[in-house]
């Protein structure tokens, strides 16, 4: 016994310590790092800054990232989650081209890279960031407006005169070959997922560098003000005859505005109007679902279609969705669906049987059919609409979450 009362953590395996350590915060463990040698080895395992969030650590300056880059980061790191000074009163300069570069040849094992509230119109382009990067997310930034650029700062900008006439197709192919001859600087962007949320400054501008991305394949750009519907029709991956030309890879799309009154709405989705090759996944949240699903039947690879936040008639959908014939999939999550005024014209063009089994139903209702209504609020709060898109859509799985349907008082 007299073993056991003079236990301490000298004792435990350091696995065990470690994965105590674990829990701590990124604070916390610089701290504890200071209790004693072993601690301070301890707390530099890179098991322990694998994801690293300092979102929640207020006051972080850039001298605390370059402490934290020279003792703990390391080939260990594949996340990190960043906050800025955008919001603070100090302001000041957050992200400098020198701690990235550092970042990018310490940590070559990061592949996402979170930042909220930071001010990057300091870095003249995203080229700066580590090129192991495959998503990044950018809430509530500044960015400068050639952010999204493919070329690096001190690149040539290319011949000008005659050369200036130089269509965007051959640049496409060029940089293609490049890519496939090796030629290409290491330090080009290989991101395959944006998530772009409440960046104001983020324009048609910014949309159309994208287009040089050879890997982007998700992009969701939620409460961006700006994109307006031309500069969304003009990336749309189209056939020239001569090849792919705009966002050509992309297979996900996420567009939604449910931020701030007070912002023209621009109706960005009214873009997907000319069709895009490729797209497999669509999600329209807020006030870009009703302009969305105006034109998501121009969508001919469309398999997925999730709408959130927005408020639906089971009218407007029918019509909407009787023609995406290759549709598997069709969520619906956050929406208040409008009380039928009166019975679709659709049902009856699949068989007039729904016609009569629903009538059949009211005959034998009363008391007993609401009280099975109230037990599909959950999982099918309108067994009219999932009855309706069975006939048109056969193949597509429905999905209800979070959803409710408006009662009027009368």
């Amino acid at each position: 016994m007299d073993e056991f009362k003079t236990c301490n953590l000298d004792y435990f395996p350091e696995n065990i310590l470690i994965d105590i350590l674990s829990y701590l915060s990124v604070r916390e463990l610089v701290r504890a790092g200071r209790v004693c040698k072993r601690w301070r080895r301890l707390v530099k395992d890179q098991r322990l800054w694998r994801l690293v969030d300092l979102t929640a650590w207020k006051g972080v300056t850039s001298r605390i990232l370059w402490v934290l880059l020279r003792q703990y980061l390391g080939c260990g790191l594949r996340y990190l989650r960043l906050r800025g000074l955008l919001l603070s009163a100090r302001g000041g300069m957050f992200l400098s081209e020198s701690w990235l570069k550092a970042l990018s040849t310490k940590c070559p094992r990061l592949r996402k890279l979170y930042l909220l509230h930071t001010d990057l119109r300091g870095l003249p382009s995203c080229g700066l960031l580590p090129p192991t990067l495959q998503v990044l997310e950018l809430r509530g930034c500044e960015i400068p407006p050639a952010f999204f650029n493919q070329s690096l700062p001190g690149e040539p900008a290319g011949p000008q005169g005659k050369g200036e006439s130089t269509s965007h197709i051959d640049a496409q192919q060029q940089r293609r070959d490049q890519t496939g001859k090796g030629l290409v600087s290491p330090s080009g962007i290989t991101i395959e997922k944006l998530i772009l949320n409440n960046v104001p400054s983020f324009t048609d501008q910014h949309l159309q560098s994208l287009t040089s991305w050879g890997k982007l394949s998700r992009l969701e750009l939620r409460d961006t003000f700006r994109v307006t519907a031309n500069g969304l029709r003009s990336c749309a991956a189209k056939d020239t005859g001569s090849g792919l030309e705009g966002l050509s890879r992309l297979k996900f799309l996420k567009i939604g505005i449910t931020g701030r009154q007070g912002y023209q709405l621009q109706m960005a989705s009214l873009g997907l109007g000319a069709g895009w090759l490729g797209l497999e996944e669509l999600s329209l949240g807020g006030k870009e679902v009703g302009p969305g699903l105006l034109c998501a039947s121009r969508l001919k690879d469309l398999q997925r279609l999730c709408l959130w936040a927005c408020t639906l008639s089971e009218m407007q959908i029918l019509r909407s969705c009787r023609m995406l014939r290759e549709l598997r999939l069709l969520e619906f999550s956050e929406v208040f669906f409008q009380p039928r005024q009166c019975p679709p014209e659709l049902e009856v063009e699949g068989g007039g049987g729904g016609e009569e089994e629903r009538d059949s139903g009211e005959a034998a209702g009363g008391e007993g059919d609401d009280d099975d209504n109230k037990k599909l609020d959950v999982n099918d709060p309108i067994p009219s609409l999932r009855r309706s898109l069975a006939v048109l859509l056969p193949r597509c799985t429905l999905v209800f979450t979070d959803c409710s349907v408006q009662i009027n008082s009368d």
